[in-house]
């Protein structure tokens, strides 16, 4: 069986260490006697779906180079909310790849007798989780703008590259 891991950590710091995710999964993979074909991280939100490791995945399943998916939990794979994700499980298995979470026993495609409903409760959840982090950031940014803290660059300040990459800047502006 061919296998491929996909691990997702919302930072790319020494406070998120996708190595917590891939090294369980490759156990796993030893475990159910696979060979693991390809291992796709990517340091970024679940809320987006342009991530690198995970279109990589997507495309690696269209070309059919794997037979299962090994992810940490749902969340980790996506947190666009039901449809998106449903979406996502149904084109792997369109593709005949199965999914399977380490962290959810529930969560195996090759056994459709609860997964249909838990996917769509727990992609649900996902959701809710991240549209809390949302709300607590932005309260924590109205709370600096209020005590008066600058949000943003020093004035004047000058960075060595032209270009930050995308998101490691948050930008925000207050509504009024």
């Amino acid at each position: 069986m061919r296998i491929e891991i996909y691990g997702r950590v919302s930072k790319n710091d020494a406070s998120q260490d996708p190595q917590n995710q891939l090294n369980p999964l490759r156990d796993y993979a030893k475990a159910l006697g696979g060979t693991v074909v390809a291992e796709h991280i990517d340091f970024s939100s679940g809320g987006k779906s342009d991530r690198e490791g995970f279109l990589k995945m997507l495309e690696d399943a269209d070309r059919r180079k794997f037979d299962l998916l090994l992810i940490w939990s749902l969340d980790r794979m996506s947190r666009e909310g039901i449809s998106n994700t449903l979406a996502y499980l149904q084109r792997l298995k369109k593709n005949n790849v199965s999914v399977r979470s380490l962290r959810e026993s529930w969560l195996d495609t090759t056994d459709e007798s609860l997964s249909q409903l838990l996917l769509a409760i727990f992609s649900w959840v996902a959701q809710q989780e991240r549209l809390r982090i949302v709300e607590r950031t932005k309260a924590g940014l109205d709370r600096a703008l209020r005590d008066g803290k600058r949000l943003g660059r020093p004035p004047g300040a000058k960075d060595s590259k032209k270009r930050p990459r995308a998101g490691y800047f948050l930008r925000y502006q207050k509504t009024k």
